[in-house]
């Protein structure tokens, strides 16, 4: 078995403008002193990385390397969340999602489109400038405003826009591909890609390309009730990233998965900081061990209660608590009998 790395942080919910939130050096130093060992930049913001950069050139990913070597941490990945959602956005969410992209290409979709595209190309090979070995990001959505089938869903219609969506990731999966780096989409609602079976929907579109993996978050699962340590079982194979975040659901007589268009902390389901939710993770390090993961845990704070400085905090420790030194031999070992080959056939009559 492996071990799983870690404690890891992603820094796209602390980046700021004050210091030490404003630089790569500044954060990283933070998050070094509060016992982390890995950092998941958020590609987008500048005031950490300059993806074009990072693209073409290998000594600036040195210069990257080299800061956070200065401040006693790791570059885990590289993520283009934002990047990703607009590959393929539904018209209903233009405006909203326009904020995501450079201003230049805001209010025309056909452009923002393309500009996404090359983000994930050069993430591609920004990845590989620094040496990693998968990179975080999401599908973007275009089927997703027909989730619930009412009114009922046109035949055709959902299949179109996995043909499409495939159709659009394809190159930016053998660009990975070129890169050695797996592709790995968080699975969360309000993306295509949002549970095991639209997943697999996408997975066939793409040919089972083999870049074409997972993020796993249990955060999501919880609060769409769907059973995350059986999504382990299924898909260990495809888990190559996985992001430490907690989450609750208590549903009532007035509102349950949905919400009921609540802010996050009037919600049946709430996002909270490491060890305020529902999510076992015991289980969760004990299965991913079990299968051999030994990629980075990385925090992804989020609570609608504690303030994000207490949650990363607690969260360093309470990563390294959960990850399992696993062991290199049986447990039985002392009462081996030492059997050969020969002896084994006599014990079976063979």
């Amino acid at each position: 078995m492996k071990k799983i790395r870690g404690p890891a942080i992603f820094l796209a919910q602390f980046v700021g403008d004050e210091d030490p939130f404003n630089s790569l050096d500044g954060i990283s130093k933070w998050a070094s002193n509060l016992g982390y060992k890995g950092v998941q930049i958020p590609s987008w913001d500048k005031r950490l990385i300059d993806l074009s950069k990072a693209a073409e050139s290998k000594s600036y990913c040195d210069e990257i390397k080299g800061i956070l070597n200065e401040n006693k941490i790791e570059l885990t990945e590289l993520s283009t969340h934002l990047q990703g959602q607009l590959v393929a956005v539904h018209p209903a969410y233009d405006i909203p999602f326009d904020g995501f992209a450079d201003e230049g290409v805001r209010g025309n979709p056909s452009k923002r489109k393309d500009w996404a595209i090359n983000q994930l190309m050069m993430a591609a090979k920004a990845s590989k400038n620094l040496g990693l070995t998968e990179h975080a990001t999401f599908s973007g959505a275009l089927a997703w405003p027909y989730m619930y089938p009412w009114p009922q869903r046109p035949s055709g219609l959902v299949e179109e826009a996995f043909n499409e969506l495939a159709n659009r990731w394809l190159p930016i999966l053998n660009a990975f591909d070129e890169s050695g780096i797996n592709l790995c989409y968080e699975i969360h609602p309000g993306e295509d890609l949002h549970d095991g079976i639209s997943f697999e929907m996408f997975l066939e579109k793409v040919k089972n390309h083999p870049r074409c993996n997972m993020l796993y978050d249990p955060s999501h699962f919880v609060l769409q009730h769907l059973n995350y340590l059986d999504h382990i079982d299924i898909y260990h194979e495809k888990l190559k990233m996985f992001h430490v975040k907690d989450a609750e659901l208590n549903p009532t007589g007035k509102q349950g998965v949905y919400g009921g268009f609540q802010s996050w902390i009037d919600r049946a389901g709430r996002f909270r900081s490491l060890g305020d939710g529902q999510v076992d993770f015991k289980s969760i390090f004990s299965k991913l061990s079990q299968y051999n993961f030994n990629g980075w845990a990385v925090l992804e704070w989020e609570c609608c209660i504690k303030s994000p400085q207490q949650g990363a905090e607690e969260g360093a420790k309470f990563i390294s608590d959960h990850i399992i030194d696993v062991t290199e031999k049986a447990f039985d070992d002392f009462a081996g009998s030492g059997m050969d080959q020969d002896t084994n056939k006599k014990l079976l009559g063979i």
